[in-house]
């Protein structure tokens, strides 16, 4: 089929009579599909039922330096889950700190610790008039929320398929102090699924910012998320780098097992500096005696060590992967040659970026809604949810069946071709018109 920008108004016309009737037939299904969140599907939850049955009421809940696990105490964790969560991170065990269930939580943490506290020292954000984040765009909606809450200026930067556009990071951070930090997912991106580069890595380790309290806020949630045994994607260690680089306390490194094991049961670690641990414990040490211990333990039993973990994400692998074939091949079998739109296909990560032409997102993902299917907001890629462009859409294809993400990946590409034609066919008119009164 020719390119919908190639059509006539008689062809295009045509052409919406057309899709009208299939997405008819699509509405009387009367479809429930969730394509909202990048949530694991009940499969992958079952991988890790086992987990459950490695302590037991007469288990050795002691660690092997004699700690007992159902007490108080181990404000940064057990070593055992160091380990484990060091080998996963690519971190030595000394420089990490064991959490909670959710990474999430403790970034928020931290961002709110550094406004009634300050960073190592300096003045806490709540005294000083203006505080402004950088925003990879499109980027991870509940990052932005986070800053939003707090009320930080959030400044957009570009994403390119090997990471932040280095040369404005650098500008701003280097000109206005009032800049506090980055938001970077810098592995299997949310949404498009690109890695950072080697030379990405390497000039966000060698930043010279203004601020001394400026930190990279580094969410690697996709580390060990990869989709292929043989296409993988390699991410230089950042906290190694900016030790080369002179700038050892520059990163705060997030990650978790929430969507290795269970996403509301799994364990969280941040992994930084000597001087950046110091700081948080110092802060720590007043908001808990020490979290999940019996929890940590449960997991280091389940996995052995990370040899374990990889191959039990291979076994998500083999779930995720024909999800996200399936959603490229539609994609591509649908909407290839007609102009009207552009995805990523990510060797790993949660989710696929798609973007329509102009001014079409909003449009389609309602046109889904309409049909039964939920996806994420339109514009939640951009900050305060304002895609200037309304282009960006992001697409979830790990919680749904099988069965049905095909039906999901069809009705998406027909909502894309039935918007998008409305929207060519509605300029043409317009130009015609303009023509006419010329």
């Amino acid at each position: 089929m020719k390119a919908y920008a190639e059509m006539t108004r008689e062809e295009l016309a045509e052409e919406i009579a057309a899709l009208k009737k299939e997405y008819r037939k699509f509405q009387n299904m009367e479809l429930h599909l969730d394509m909202s969140r990048g949530k694991p599907c009940q499969e992958q939850l079952d991988l890790s039922m086992e987990m459950m049955d490695v302590l037991k009421s007469g288990s050795d809940l002691t660690c092997e330096d004699g700690t007992d696990c159902r007490n108080y105490g181990g404000l940064t964790g057990i070593e055992e889950a160091r380990e484990l969560l060091g080998d996963m991170m690519e971190n030595n065990p000394k420089d990490i700190i064991i959490f909670g269930n959710s990474s999430l939580n403790v970034m928020y943490d931290t961002v709110a610790r550094a406004f009634t506290h300050g960073v190592m020292g300096c003045t806490p954000w709540c005294k000083l008039e203006k505080v402004k984040f950088l925003c990879p765009v499109p980027g991870y909606d509940r990052h932005f929320a986070i800053t939003e809450h707090f009320g930080i200026e959030m400044i957009p930067v570009p994403m390119t398929t090997t990471g932040p556009q280095m040369d404005l990071v650098e500008k701003l951070v280097a000109e206005d102090e009032t800049i506090k930090g980055i938001w970077c997912v810098p592995k299997y991106s949310n949404p498009q699924g690109y890695s950072y580069s080697d030379e990405t890595v390497r000039r966000f380790a060698r930043l010279k910012p203004a601020a001394r309290d400026f930190r990279i806020y580094w969410d690697n949630a996709y580390g060990m998320h990869h989709l292929y045994d043989d296409k993988q994607d390699y991410l230089i260690e950042i906290l190694a780098e900016c030790k080369r680089a002179g700038n050892p306390d520059l990163v705060y490194k997030f990650a978790s097992t929430s969507k290795i094991t269970f996403p509301g049961s799994g364990i969280a670690a941040l992994a930084t500096s000597p001087n950046n641990m110091d700081d948080f414990c110092n802060t720590l040490k007043f908001q808990t005696i020490g979290h999940d211990k019996v929890n940590q333990l449960r997991h280091v039993r389940f996995f052995g060590d990370i040899h374990g973990m990889v191959e039990h994400m291979r076994k998500h692998a083999d779930i995720l992967r024909p999800k996200f074939e399936t959603v490229e091949n539609t994609l591509k079998e649908e909407l290839e040659g007609l102009g009207i739109g552009t995805w990523t296909c990510p060797l790993g990560g949660y989710f696929i970026h798609f973007e329509s032409l102009p001014n079409c997102a909003k449009a389609i993902v309602a046109r889904a809604k309409k049909a039964g299917m939920i996806m994420t907001k339109a514009g939640a890629t951009w900050p305060y949810g304002k895609d200037p462009y309304d282009t960006s859409i992001r697409i979830a294809p790990t919680y749904p069946s099988a069965s049905d993400i095909a039906l999901a990946a069809k009705l998406f590409a027909l909502c894309v071709k039935l918007v998008s034609a409305e929207k060519l066919l509605e300029e043409k008119k317009q130009e015609s018109a303009q023509a006419q009164e010329a």
